[in-house]
């Protein structure tokens, strides 16, 4: 089971603040991205230049492996003034 949570404007426009999915075939952050964005419409969102993720409380890239148990998080690049 990976578990899945949406940070900032993602949570506001997926309506959700995060879920469990089964690991399977979702090997990657890039497979988990791209399993996501099969779901159509809103799911968009995730296709975004500037996504961050983390895996397990780390920041890391979308090539990033997964494994049975890792806590993911999506969220918008922050900036700040």
């Amino acid at each position: 089971m990976i578990r899945v949570q949406y940070f900032a404007r993602y949570r506001e426009v997926l309506g959700i603040d995060g879920e469990q999915l089964q690991g399977g075939e979702l090997t990657s952050l890039e497979a988990l991205r791209q399993h996501l964005l099969e779901r159509g419409g809103v799911w968009q969102v995730l296709a975004e230049q500037n996504l961050m993720c983390a895996r397990n409380q780390e920041l890391c890239s979308l090539e990033t492996e997964l494994a049975d148990g890792d806590e993911v998080a999506f969220f918008p690049t922050v900036t700040g003034g």
